[in-house]
């Protein structure tokens, strides 16, 4: 799981019109409130939103944790794009709310997949930064070779009614799946009560697997036609025939 990102509770949603006080006046509880964000705002204040699979990471690190460089994500489904895209290079510095890492695959594993809303880095042009809401939603490959948006949604807190898109689902990506030791505790046992995660006892012992998720195709309803790349030259993907 991407360190410092907000985890959105799917059973509450919190309107951004809803704050009213003065910046005085605001209680951690509308703080919080303030922080949502739709799926359209997203997408109309990003530069690239996509769908991309984390190939490499080239991060300093201390104490384990990631605090500066680049991550490299390969384009698989553009939907809003700035030029024609492959290879993704989405640069993080510091830690702190809402920051931009990607957990960096191993030899044996194959890269997750995300949903990314990303803005040019105005300090380098060649590579792009995370939105101030956050920079990426976890997606997941279905038993029919599908894409969808896992739920519950981790990484950016939205105010979208995504529960009534929700489906039961059953994964073939290896991502759907997390352990006791991967999940904190509070989170992992209020999806558990929720029906979003289910036991299963595996080859490597008792598993947690996700159960729910939203089809891109929904998710993609939820973006805001006016604010995507119609242009099929802008989304050409390089190097495909």
């Amino acid at each position: 799981m991407i360190s410092g990102l907000l985890v959105f509770g799917l059973l509450t949603s919190y309107p951004l019109a809803a704050v009213t006080a003065e910046p005085h006046e605001l209680t951690d509880e509308t703080a919080h409130v303030q922080a949502s964000v739709s799926l359209a705002e997203l997408v109309a204040a990003a530069d690239v939103v996509a769908l991309v699979q984390m190939r490499d990471g080239d991060y300093r690190y201390q104490r384990d944790f990631p605090i500066s460089g680049s991550a490299y994500l390969k384009m698989l489904i553009p939907y809003k794009v700035d030029q024609p895209l492959d290879l993704i290079d989405v640069y993080e510095s510091g830690l702190h709310e809402n920051e931009c890492y990607f957990p960096n695959p191993t030899v044996f594993e194959e890269g997750r997949r995300y949903l990314v809303f990303l803005r040019r880095d105005p300090d380098d042009l060649e590579r792009y930064r995370g939105l101030e809401y956050g920079c990426a939603l976890d997606v997941l490959v279905t038993e029919d070779n599908t894409y969808a948006l896992r739920l519950p949604v981790t990484g950016i807190r939205l105010n979208d009614p995504l529960m009534e898109y929700a489906v039961a689902m059953e994964f073939a990506d290896p991502y759907a799946r997390e352990t006791d030791e991967t999940l904190d505790s509070v989170s992992r046992d209020q999806w558990l009560e929720a029906g979003l995660l289910r036991r299963e006892t595996g080859t490597e012992g008792d598993e947690l697997v996700f159960t729910q998720g939203v089809a891109l195709s929904d998710v993609r309803s939820l973006f805001g036609a006016e604010s995507l790349t119609t242009d099929r030259h802008q989304k050409r993907i390089p190097g495909d025939p």
